[in-house]
């Protein structure tokens, strides 16, 4: 009946390990970095364009977040997104936190998108800056402050298979620490 939830910056993978720990546990896996995905996809935007246009449009994040929140009340799920462990925070057994320093990030977005890793920099820059921005208006959250985090891990030095490790271990013990497992 478990929820967890895995928020981290832009490129610190976030997604990769969510998806992993879900298969490793049986769980389904929500991301809400792809529901905004989709979104764009929908309206016919780019990311970055969905990212301009959320600023002034505050309903496009509250729709994605009371989506997240419906998928948490069903339980046995790992959600997976910026704000994730804060959107769900009354539901999520367990709130894992990603980070990264920006040229380890900024090499993996380079990879995954096909850009250099100057571009790479620029949109974590501006998507972050947007992020941190929509988060402060519509919900005052700082996305600086770690403290609702019950782990944070830095990946900038361990390869994807040692943080699901770190993470996966962490989970099932707490998981089984509240019978939820």
């Amino acid at each position: 009946m478990g929820v967890i939830a895995i928020s981290g910056q832009v490129a610190s993978g976030k997604t990769t390990v969510a998806r992993l720990l879900a298969d490793k546990l049986g769980y389904r896996f929500i991301s809400i970095g792809e529901l905004f995905r989709k979104v764009a996809a929908e309206r016919g935007l780019t990311l970055m364009q969905l990212h301009e246009l959320a600023e002034r449009d505050h309903s496009i994040d509250l729709h994605v977040d009371q989506v997240s929140i419906e998928e948490a009340k069903k339980g046995k799920v790992v959600i997976e997104g910026h704000l994730a462990a804060w959107i769900v925070k009354d539901y999520a057994d367990v709130r894992v936190y990603l980070k990264a320093d920006m040229m380890s990030r900024a090499g993996r977005l380079a990879r995954r998108e096909g850009i250099s890793i100057n571009d790479a920099i620029n949109e974590i820059k501006t998507r972050e800056e947007s992020n941190r921005r929509r988060y402060m208006a519509i919900y005052s959250i700082n996305i600086n402050d770690l403290s609702i985090f019950d782990l944070v891990i830095d990946t900038s030095l361990i390869n994807i298979n040692d943080t699901l490790d770190i993470v996966g271990s962490y989970v099932i013990k707490v998981l089984n620490a509240k019978g939820k497992l």
